[in-house]
């Protein structure tokens, strides 16, 4: 994605931890914190606190780099759409598996 540079693999699988701790640390406590513009906003805020995790990870991780709030928040919204896509193709695969009762 323009202006999401990775400089390496392994910059990235650190990337993805740092964001992967950052989203479980940080992340609840601005979803508490922002509620009420959340709310007001009809949950489009939530992708505003996406992209500030995302740009916290960038800050902590020097071979990621965030090019732009914009830009910041159009990889948010991708990054949640992409997860959002493949947890439910996970979902609908393991409840294929699960045996029948009858």
């Amino acid at each position: 994605m323009a202006g999401v540079d990775v400089s390496s693999l392994q910059d990235a699988f650190i990337a993805g931890a740092v964001l992967t701790a950052i989203n479980t640390l940080v992340k609840p406590i601005l979803v508490v914190l922002t509620l009420p513009l959340t709310i007001i906003t009809l949950g489009l805020f939530y992708f505003v606190v996406a992209a500030f995790c995302l740009w916290l990870a960038s800050e902590i991780v020097p071979g990621f780099i965030l090019q732009g709030k914009l830009r910041a928040v159009f990889a948010a919204i991708l990054i949640s759409l992409t997860s959002t896509l493949i947890s439910r193709i996970l979902t609908r695969a393991t409840a294929d598996d699960r045996p029948i009762r009858r």
